[in-house]
Protein backbone atom coordinates (compact mmCIF):
# COMPACT_ATOMS: atom_id res chain seq x y z
CA UNK A 1 0.00 0.00 0.00
CA UNK A 2 1.56 3.34 -0.99
CA UNK A 3 2.34 5.83 2.06
CA UNK A 4 0.18 8.77 1.24
CA UNK A 5 -1.44 9.94 3.99
CA UNK A 6 -0.27 12.70 6.64
CA UNK A 7 -2.36 12.30 9.62
CA UNK A 8 -3.31 14.73 12.59
CA UNK A 9 -4.46 13.65 16.37
CA UNK A 10 -4.84 15.59 19.64
CA UNK A 11 -5.63 15.73 23.48
CA UNK A 12 -5.88 11.99 24.23
CA UNK A 13 -5.20 13.00 27.73
CA UNK A 14 -4.18 9.09 28.55
CA UNK A 15 -4.46 8.89 32.50
CA UNK A 16 -7.99 10.35 33.32
CA UNK A 17 -10.54 9.39 34.50
CA UNK A 18 -8.95 6.10 36.06
CA UNK A 19 -6.69 3.63 34.72
CA UNK A 20 -9.49 1.47 33.44
CA UNK A 21 -10.48 3.89 31.51
CA UNK A 22 -7.58 5.30 30.01
CA UNK A 23 -6.60 1.68 29.18
CA UNK A 24 -9.33 1.20 27.80
CA UNK A 25 -8.93 4.56 25.11
CA UNK A 26 -5.19 3.89 25.24
CA UNK A 27 -5.75 0.53 23.14
CA UNK A 28 -7.78 2.12 21.50
CA UNK A 29 -5.25 4.66 20.22
CA UNK A 30 -3.15 1.74 19.30
CA UNK A 31 -5.94 0.20 17.27
CA UNK A 32 -6.00 3.38 15.53
CA UNK A 33 -2.56 3.57 14.69
CA UNK A 34 -2.40 -0.20 13.81
CA UNK A 35 -4.99 1.61 11.04
CA UNK A 36 -2.99 4.01 9.42
CA UNK A 37 0.13 2.75 9.84
CA UNK A 38 -0.25 1.28 6.70
CA UNK A 39 -0.63 4.05 4.74
CA UNK A 40 0.50 6.63 6.71
CA UNK A 41 3.71 9.07 5.74
CA UNK A 42 3.58 11.51 8.65
CA UNK A 43 1.80 10.76 12.25
CA UNK A 44 1.57 14.48 13.62
CA UNK A 45 0.58 14.05 17.50
CA UNK A 46 -0.69 17.60 18.51
CA UNK A 47 -0.35 17.58 22.02
CA UNK A 48 -1.91 16.47 25.67
CA UNK A 49 -0.91 13.20 24.73
CA UNK A 50 -0.77 12.42 28.57
CA UNK A 51 -2.83 14.49 31.16
CA UNK A 52 0.41 15.21 32.81
CA UNK A 53 4.03 13.89 31.89
CA UNK A 54 6.64 15.20 33.82
CA UNK A 55 10.48 14.13 32.89
CA UNK A 56 12.75 13.07 35.82
CA UNK A 57 16.39 12.41 34.99
CA UNK A 58 16.57 8.75 35.57
CA UNK A 59 12.26 8.09 35.96
CA UNK A 60 9.35 7.82 33.73
CA UNK A 61 5.85 7.78 34.73
CA UNK A 62 4.37 4.18 35.47
CA UNK A 63 2.49 2.97 32.49
CA UNK A 64 1.57 3.45 28.90
CA UNK A 65 4.03 0.50 28.31
CA UNK A 66 1.60 -0.83 25.08
CA UNK A 67 1.76 2.73 24.14
CA UNK A 68 5.07 3.95 24.16
CA UNK A 69 5.93 0.48 22.45
CA UNK A 70 3.93 0.77 19.56
CA UNK A 71 5.14 4.38 18.65
CA UNK A 72 8.67 3.14 18.65
CA UNK A 73 7.36 0.32 16.06
CA UNK A 74 5.80 3.13 13.91
CA UNK A 75 8.77 5.50 14.02
CA UNK A 76 11.25 1.94 13.78
CA UNK A 77 9.85 1.15 10.66
CA UNK A 78 10.51 4.41 9.18
CA UNK A 79 7.55 6.54 9.47
CA UNK A 80 7.97 9.98 11.12
CA UNK A 81 5.78 11.04 13.83
CA UNK A 82 6.21 14.68 15.48
CA UNK A 83 4.99 15.51 18.85
CA UNK A 84 3.36 19.33 19.52
CA UNK A 85 3.73 19.96 23.19
CA UNK A 86 0.50 20.64 25.06
CA UNK A 87 -0.59 22.46 28.18
CA UNK A 88 -0.36 18.38 29.93
CA UNK A 89 2.69 17.67 28.88
CA UNK A 90 4.44 20.64 28.57
CA UNK A 91 7.64 19.01 30.49
CA UNK A 92 8.24 16.68 27.75
CA UNK A 93 11.42 17.13 26.96
CA UNK A 94 13.81 14.70 25.27
CA UNK A 95 12.62 11.44 26.32
CA UNK A 96 10.15 10.52 23.38
CA UNK A 97 13.52 12.23 21.46
CA UNK A 98 15.43 10.12 22.34
CA UNK A 99 13.46 6.54 22.96
CA UNK A 100 11.33 6.64 20.32
CA UNK A 101 12.70 9.17 17.43
CA UNK A 102 9.91 11.26 17.98
CA UNK A 103 10.75 15.01 16.60
CA UNK A 104 9.37 17.54 19.14
CA UNK A 105 7.77 20.84 18.90
CA UNK A 106 7.73 23.33 21.79
CA UNK A 107 5.61 25.82 19.77
CA UNK A 108 4.06 26.56 16.39
CA UNK A 109 5.38 25.44 13.34
CA UNK A 110 4.48 26.93 9.18
CA UNK A 111 5.24 23.44 7.19
CA UNK A 112 4.67 23.06 3.28
CA UNK A 113 2.77 19.30 2.53
CA UNK A 114 2.51 18.71 -0.62
CA UNK A 115 1.71 22.22 -2.08
CA UNK A 116 -0.32 23.28 0.69
CA UNK A 117 1.01 25.61 3.92
CA UNK A 118 0.04 24.46 7.30
CA UNK A 119 0.34 25.95 10.59
CA UNK A 120 0.55 23.82 13.36
CA UNK A 121 0.60 23.97 16.99
CA UNK A 122 -1.26 22.66 19.88
CA UNK A 123 -3.49 25.97 19.97
CA UNK A 124 -2.72 26.97 24.16
CA UNK A 125 -2.08 30.23 24.92
CA UNK A 126 -2.52 31.51 21.34
CA UNK A 127 -5.02 34.89 20.76
CA UNK A 128 -6.21 37.49 23.32
CA UNK A 129 -7.63 36.53 26.27
CA UNK A 130 -7.05 33.54 28.67
CA UNK A 131 -4.43 35.35 30.67
CA UNK A 132 -4.47 33.55 33.37
CA UNK A 133 -3.36 30.45 31.77
CA UNK A 134 -0.86 32.19 29.85
CA UNK A 135 0.80 33.57 33.00
CA UNK A 136 0.61 29.86 34.37
CA UNK A 137 2.27 28.60 30.88
CA UNK A 138 5.62 31.23 31.77
CA UNK A 139 5.57 29.43 35.02
CA UNK A 140 5.63 25.96 33.83
CA UNK A 141 8.38 27.45 31.36
CA UNK A 142 10.52 28.83 33.13
CA UNK A 143 13.35 26.74 33.89
CA UNK A 144 14.47 27.44 37.56
CA UNK A 145 11.04 26.47 38.37
CA UNK A 146 11.42 23.33 36.22
CA UNK A 147 14.53 22.43 37.97
CA UNK A 148 13.07 22.78 41.59
CA UNK A 149 9.74 20.71 40.30
CA UNK A 150 12.36 17.79 39.46
CA UNK A 151 14.00 17.66 43.10
CA UNK A 152 10.05 16.64 44.46
CA UNK A 153 9.92 12.57 44.49
CA UNK A 154 8.06 11.45 41.12
CA UNK A 155 5.01 10.18 43.74
CA UNK A 156 4.54 13.47 44.59
CA UNK A 157 5.24 15.36 41.81
CA UNK A 158 2.98 13.59 39.76
CA UNK A 159 0.14 13.45 41.86
CA UNK A 160 0.22 17.33 42.37
CA UNK A 161 0.12 17.25 38.27
CA UNK A 162 -2.49 15.55 38.31
CA UNK A 163 -4.51 17.24 40.83
CA UNK A 164 -3.95 20.45 39.22
CA UNK A 165 -5.04 19.07 35.69
CA UNK A 166 -7.91 17.42 37.49
CA UNK A 167 -9.02 20.96 39.22
CA UNK A 168 -9.05 22.57 35.58
CA UNK A 169 -11.26 19.92 34.28
CA UNK A 170 -13.64 20.51 37.07
CA UNK A 171 -13.93 24.42 36.79
CA UNK A 172 -14.64 23.71 32.71
CA UNK A 173 -16.76 21.50 33.41
CA UNK A 174 -18.48 23.60 35.86
CA UNK A 175 -18.34 26.13 32.91
CA UNK A 176 -19.90 23.99 30.85
CA UNK A 177 -17.99 22.58 28.29
CA UNK A 178 -19.49 23.35 25.00
CA UNK A 179 -19.02 27.10 26.71
CA UNK A 180 -15.68 26.40 26.90
CA UNK A 181 -14.85 24.90 23.92
CA UNK A 182 -16.70 27.19 21.58
CA UNK A 183 -15.15 30.31 23.50
CA UNK A 184 -11.58 28.43 22.49
CA UNK A 185 -12.55 28.39 19.02
CA UNK A 186 -13.61 31.49 18.38
CA UNK A 187 -10.54 32.50 20.01
CA UNK A 188 -8.06 30.80 17.65
CA UNK A 189 -10.40 31.81 14.78
CA UNK A 190 -9.53 35.72 15.68
CA UNK A 191 -5.83 34.37 15.95
CA UNK A 192 -5.68 32.55 12.60
CA UNK A 193 -7.60 35.78 10.79
CA UNK A 194 -5.02 37.84 12.73
CA UNK A 195 -1.93 35.90 11.01
CA UNK A 196 -3.47 35.81 7.69
CA UNK A 197 -2.85 39.68 7.51
CA UNK A 198 0.40 39.57 7.55
CA UNK A 199 1.13 35.67 5.63
CA UNK A 200 -1.89 34.90 3.17
CA UNK A 201 -0.16 31.96 2.19
CA UNK A 202 -1.58 29.49 4.66
CA UNK A 203 -3.87 27.27 4.03
CA UNK A 204 -4.71 25.30 6.95
CA UNK A 205 -4.63 26.16 10.35
CA UNK A 206 -4.76 22.71 12.67
CA UNK A 207 -4.74 23.19 16.65
CA UNK A 208 -5.64 20.65 19.46
CA UNK A 209 -6.34 22.29 22.63
CA UNK A 210 -10.32 22.78 21.91
CA UNK A 211 -12.00 19.21 22.60
CA UNK A 212 -14.52 20.26 19.20
CA UNK A 213 -14.12 19.07 16.23
CA UNK A 214 -14.85 22.00 13.86
CA UNK A 215 -13.78 23.19 10.57
CA UNK A 216 -14.04 27.21 10.22
CA UNK A 217 -13.77 29.18 6.96
CA UNK A 218 -11.74 31.92 7.64
CA UNK A 219 -10.21 35.20 5.42
CA UNK A 220 -9.60 34.06 1.91
CA UNK A 221 -9.50 30.21 1.14
CA UNK A 222 -7.78 29.53 4.91
CA UNK A 223 -9.36 26.83 7.00
CA UNK A 224 -9.01 26.07 10.41
CA UNK A 225 -9.18 22.73 11.55
CA UNK A 226 -9.93 21.79 15.72
CA UNK A 227 -9.05 17.87 15.56
CA UNK A 228 -10.78 17.48 18.29
CA UNK A 229 -10.08 14.57 21.07
CA UNK A 230 -9.60 10.83 22.01
CA UNK A 231 -11.89 11.13 24.77
CA UNK A 232 -14.93 11.61 23.52
CA UNK A 233 -15.12 12.11 19.88
CA UNK A 234 -11.96 9.72 19.04
CA UNK A 235 -11.72 12.12 15.85
CA UNK A 236 -8.80 12.90 13.85
CA UNK A 237 -7.68 14.57 10.45
CA UNK A 238 -6.44 13.05 7.15
CA UNK A 239 -4.46 14.95 4.32
CA UNK A 240 -4.15 13.11 0.78
CA UNK A 241 -2.53 15.26 -0.53
CA UNK A 242 -5.47 17.20 -2.01
CA UNK A 243 -7.95 17.26 0.82
CA UNK A 244 -8.26 17.72 4.77
CA UNK A 245 -10.78 16.23 6.43
CA UNK A 246 -11.89 15.09 9.44
CA UNK A 247 -12.53 11.76 10.49
CA UNK A 248 -14.12 9.48 13.68
CA UNK A 249 -12.89 6.32 14.87
CA UNK A 250 -13.86 2.88 16.22
CA UNK A 251 -13.36 -0.62 15.81
CA UNK A 252 -16.36 -1.04 14.03
CA UNK A 253 -16.75 1.67 11.30
CA UNK A 254 -14.83 4.92 10.19
CA UNK A 255 -17.47 7.72 9.13
CA UNK A 256 -15.80 11.29 7.84
CA UNK A 257 -17.08 14.74 6.89
CA UNK A 258 -15.79 16.86 4.59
Amino acid sequence: MKKNKIYFVSDSHFGVPNREKSLERERLFIDWLDMVKHDAREIYIMGDLFEFWYEYKTVIQKGYVRLLGKLAEITDAGIPVYFFRGNHDVWAFDYLADELNIKIYPDTLIKEIDGKKFFLGHGDGLGKGDNGYKFIKKVFRNKINQWLFRWVHPDIGTGMGLYWSNKSRIVNENTGLEKVNQEGIDRLTGYCNNVLLGQPEIDYFVFGHIHKPAIIDLNGDAKYFSIGDWIQNFSYLEFDGNNLEIKYFDKKSVKHEN
